[in-house]
């Protein structure tokens, strides 16, 4: 019963996802709501894994998801669940597309769906953005007005955003950015 909710959840995650992998994440937190397979602290690990392994990161993270929720064989059905209706939708239309490419409503519905990709990926960013840099549990307490930003993490990033743009470093791998931000996450765990 598990496989099939998973299909079915990664289905229409990946039927109204437009916009690539960081638009799954409103799906994510609404799955998470509602079956609880993962927590939100969880779903930090799983952004994090998934942008730093080779391939698509929301095919990343089905299968991560499949997996914590059903083993193995969960993460391959969640990732069939997610990749089946682009691949229906692709079918049916591929054909069709070049002949009608330059008609005026085709043209018109890709048209609005920009905003609604960009709003959904800046929806995502924000998310991750406020999960990694703010305290929840803090932010609710009174009296402690700054506690709640998680400052390590702030000056890692603001840090890790300019030196990527200078251009001593601007021919570095993102691996060794990664590396870097996990080595450094480790030392502030332990140090």
């Amino acid at each position: 019963m598990i496989y099939l909710q998973l299909f079915y959840e990664f289905f229409k995650t990946g039927l109204f996802s437009v916009g690539g992998g960081l638009a799954t994440l409103p799906f994510l937190y609404d799955v998470s709501d509602r079956t609880g397979w993962f927590s939100y602290d969880q779903l930090a690990d799983i952004i994090a894994v998934s942008e730093s392994t080779p391939g698509a990161i929301g095919i990343n993270m089905a299968t991560y998801v499949g997996n914590l929720a059903a083993g193995p064989f969960g993460g391959i059905i969640a990732t069939v669940g997610l990749v089946t209706p682009a691949i229906i939708i692709i079918m049916l239309i591929g054909g069709f597309l070049t002949k009608f490419r330059h008609n005026f409503y085709v043209e018109a519905v890709f048209y609005g769906l920009r905003p609604a990709s960009t709003a959904l990926i800046a929806a995502a960013g924000f998310s991750v953005v406020w999960m990694d840099l703010i305290d929840t549990s803090r932010l609710m307490d009174q009296g402690d007005w700054l506690g709640f930003i998680n400052w390590q993490s702030l000056v890692l990033a603001i840090f890790l955003f300019f030196i990527m743009r200078h251009r001593l470093f601007k021919n570095f791998h993102p691996v060794i950015f990664i590396a870097f931000s996990a080595l450094i996450g480790i030392i502030f765990q332990f140090g």
